[in-house]
């Protein structure tokens, strides 16, 4: 009789070709398929299990390139806004990165699996505390979570050599134009929530900093404590 415990075993291996077969066709028809080139994006975007970064009841459409609930009015974005986002500020190994916004922790994964460093910030305490858990599980450990406002960045980290906001604020924090590294880049959605928002590129050079949109976007709302 074979024992459960390889049952499972052939179960899990199963499961992970079934997810991986999602994965790959969605990046293949969503992706790549509307423009991203960046490979090491790509790569990332092949390797981070999304489906382990969603809340159980929507773990059936991890691989829909739309964005999904996961609680407390938040959402996990589409992923090739995800993928959008990370190719534009060319992420590469050796580099730092502070991200805004962890919520269930992908946009995370993506930049973690790519760079040295991600130092992530989060408000809804209840959304940290999760997202600390599953990427620790996956085995994630270049990503530090804290959980607090993210308008004030987190300057004892500072320098990032880029920043990614994943909430739409109404304008650019200062602090975080003040923690980008010279020659860096930050991607941040500006807008408010029932108007059309913008996803600014934003780069520093030479001390100067530049400004572009480059695509209308949805973002939840840039939330502060006080």
């Amino acid at each position: 009789m074979i024992k459960i415990s390889v049952l499972l075993f052939l179960f899990t291996i199963l499961l992970q070709s079934e997810k991986q077969s999602e994965r790959n066709a969605m990046i293949n028809n969503q992706i790549i398929a509307r423009g991203i080139s960046h490979k090491a994006t790509i790569e990332a975007l092949r390797k981070v299990e999304r489906h382990k970064l969603v809340p159980d009841n929507q773990k059936q459409m991890a691989y829909r390139d739309s964005p999904l609930p996961i609680g407390y009015g938040q959402t996990i974005s589409q992923p090739y806004i995800v993928a959008f986002m990370t190719e534009s500020i060319q992420p590469e190994k050796g580099q730092k990165i502070l991200e805004i916004g962890t919520g269930s922790g992908y946009q995370a994964a993506v930049l973690a699996e790519i760079v040295d460093d991600v130092y992530t910030i989060e408000i809804v305490e209840e959304l940290g505390k999760r997202a600390k858990r599953d990427l620790k599980k996956i085995g994630y450990n270049n990503i530090h979570i804290k959980i607090g406002d993210g308008y004030n960045g987190w300057e004892e980290h500072a320098p990032f050599d880029a920043i990614v906001v994943t909430a739409a604020a109404e304008y650019i924090p200062p602090p975080l134009i003040k923690q980008l590294k010279d020659g860096g880049k930050m991607i941040i959605p500006v807008g408010t929530q029932f108007m059309t928002q913008q996803l600014v590129l934003v780069e520093k050079t030479d001390g100067k900093v530049r400004s572009r949109n480059v695509m209308p976007v949805r973002f939840v709302p840039f939330t502060r404590t006080d």
